[in-house]
């Protein structure tokens, strides 16, 4: 090698070796040493850059902004599928474990294979160039930096969430996480040496009122920095295209015209080409969750929910669905002259004797209950204490009716009502009633074994057992034809 060559690659190494400070910086940076171009246009209103979320990460300051009074804030990244959010997340953590000493980074994917695939790309980062930081060997688990910086790669599991106390949590498709982990993920950050503690929830939108909806939803309240990029900010500049016979005219109107990425074009033109619509909108534009296989797509909050009180000129119901581990689930409805169904309040409670359930109910509304009607499984003899759940009630006060009914039957007079072939919707829903509206947005169909979905909701623990007492409610309230008579207890 020339005595020219040999002072080249010397700098190299020495800039190689020098944390960048600025987005600028950043981006040059990442585009020199690890032959990656990091989008910074924000192209969408309300859109940003991808460089916004590496500066943030990283540096502690988005672009255009001049302090880091943000630094050590969590943030959520939505973004589109094959929009690089996986792989900034593996570019962020290989900035900190060589420029910040001592930090320790943690990837939780919402599957091993998800954990994986950001570690994956950490360590075709690190085979660029970067090896000789390493303190040791590279595991399938994790490894070491001489700075005393670390990356490990954590199961979806409680127990190798639970006892980790790090600065970096990386959380990648967090739309497939399991309730639990999530909540156990929120105790894994520590501020150490100096590095604020910061956790990152990176995914895809396409579950209505699933848990990425909810972290967005709520990241104002929680103080957590929000990103969010389509497929325009990614997208390749495009120059030579004929806009009026472009697939993606409708989506783009001349946005990629701006634009300055790196998604190839043509990829973007197949994948809507293959895909629904929903699925377009919210694995893609990132517009709104795939509604596809919800059991109820007719609701619409904007449509069914407002503001509800209790209104002493019209009959109240209540309606139960029996729980203990799972929660008992019971509503409070009101309907007028002209069969307009309101749902005023909901009392959801898990873990808690039926005494003590049916105290909180009847101390919920005060006021003369019409009807009581619950779920006719009620029935069922417990071994032990010779009665039935329907009995106990009644001797605790509340005298119940229930009526056998096929599931989808409840289902199609929720529709009815929901949306009725003619004329505005006859059900409408109190916005205290948050358990109930995220079941409307939430319960989704079984997926069969063959890819296809069932008639029936599936069962998932969630969002199945509010809706579950409002079918109680309508077939037993507004069915006409039965095999089996109502019974009264």
């Amino acid at each position: 090698m020339s005595r020219q060559k040999v002072k080249m690659a010397r700098l190299l190494e020495r800039a190689r070796r020098m944390r960048p400070n600025t987005p600028s910086e950043l981006a040059a940076y990442v585009r020199t040493f690890m032959g990656l171009k990091i989008p910074s246009q924000r192209i969408c209103p309300g859109h940003d850059s991808p460089l916004d979320y590496l500066s943030f990460s990283f540096l502690g300051v988005g672009v255009g902004e001049r302090n880091s009074a943000r630094s050590g804030r969590d943030c959520a990244v939505w973004a589109n599928r094959g929009g690089g959010k996986t792989q900034l997340g593996a570019v962020a953590t290989l900035l900190e474990c060589i420029f910040l000493e001592g930090c320790q980074v943690r990837i939780l994917g919402g599957s091993q294979e998800q954990s994986g695939r950001m570690y994956e790309y950490l360590r075709r980062i690190l085979d660029g160039g970067f090896s000789g930081r390493l303190d040791g060997r590279i595991t399938v688990r994790g490894c070491q930096f001489a700075g005393g910086g670390a990356v490990g790669v954590l199961a979806q599991s409680d127990r190798s969430v639970r006892g980790h106390h790090v600065q970096r949590l990386r959380c990648d498709e967090v739309e497939l996480f399991d309730r639990d982990i999530w909540q156990a993920a929120q105790f894994v950050t520590q501020s150490v040496a100096g590095i604020p503690a910061q956790l990152e929830a990176f995914s895809t939108m396409h579950k209505p009122y699933g848990l990425m909806h909810e972290i967005i939803s709520s990241a104002y309240e929680d103080d957590m920095r929000v990103f969010r990029w389509c497929p325009w900010e990614v997208i390749k500049r495009c120059r030579d295209r004929n806009c009026s016979g472009c697939p993606l005219w409708e989506d783009c109107c001349g946005k990629a015209k701006q634009a300055d990425g790196y998604y190839s074009i043509d990829d973007a033109i197949a994948q809507k080409r293959r895909s629904s619509e929903q699925s377009w909108k919210s694995e893609m534009l990132c517009l709104q969750p795939n509604r596809e296989d919800l059991v109820f797509p007719e609701f619409n909050p904007h449509r069914h929910v407002h503001e509800i009180s209790y209104d002493g000129n019209l009959p109240l119901y209540r309606t139960i669905d029996f729980g203990f581990t799972n929660p008992l689930a019971c509503l409070f409805i009101q309907v007028d002259q002209d069969d307009r169904v309101f749902v005023i309040g909901e009392h959801i409670k898990s873990r808690t004797t039926l005494s003590e359930q049916a105290r909180l109910i009847k101390e919920r509304y005060p006021y003369p209950v019409e009807a009581t009607y619950c779920d006719p499984a009620g029935r069922g003899r417990n071994e032990i204490t010779g009665t039935n759940l329907i009995q106990e009630m009644v001797a605790l006060g509340i005298p119940l009716r229930c009526r056998n009914s096929r599931i989808l039957d409840g289902v199609e007079l929720i529709r009815d009502f929901l949306s009725p072939a003619y004329g505005p919707s006859r059900l409408h829903v109190s916005n205290k009633c948050e358990d109930l509206i995220r079941a409307f947005g939430g319960l989704h169909h079984r997926r069969l074994p063959n890819g296809t979905l069932s008639e029936l909701p599936e069962k998932d623990g969630v969002h199945d057992h509010v809706i579950d007492a409002l079918r109680y409610f309508f077939v037993n309230r507004f069915a006409r034809s039965y095999p089996l008579q109502e019974k009264r207890y």
